[in-house]
């Protein structure tokens, strides 16, 4: 597990190999990740957007951006946390990805940005 705190928001990540298999004539190499976002601040929060930098060992950086997390814009007052699981697909078995959240202060009405720390994507059979 991976975790990191930006300004009072605490984001753990979890990471899953889900298996391989085949699309267009390619092998693709399935991912899960969990991801619990905990307020440790004094204020309520609600997240807005993500971006997502996703790393392939055989292929280009992809970048993702959108609202909220799997069709959700979650609230979270001091002291709650929101929990939810996506993934991803990989043409290698080997890969990262890292992000960011974007977030609004209910108090202070100001926008800030919430780091999502890199998280490795590995497959057990690629691990030396």
């Amino acid at each position: 597990m991976v975790q990191q705190v930006t300004k009072g928001i605490k984001i753990s990540v979890e990471t899953s190999f889900e298996g391989t298999f085949f699309k267009n004539y390619r092998m693709h190499f399935a991912f899960g990740y969990q991801i619990t976002i905990e307020n440790q601040s004094k204020d309520s929060v609600q997240l807005t957007t993500r971006h997502w930098k996703i790393y392939d060992s055989l292929n280009d950086v992809e970048n993702i951006e959108g609202e909220g997390v799997i069709g959700k814009k979650p609230v979270l007052k001091p002291g709650e946390s929101h929990t939810y699981s996506s993934g991803c697909l990989l043409s290698s078995p080997i890969g990262s990805m890292k992000g960011h959240y974007h977030m609004v202060n209910f108090t202070s009405t100001k926008r800030f940005k919430v780091t999502i720390p890199t998280f490795k994507l590995c497959a057990p059979f690629a691990i030396n």
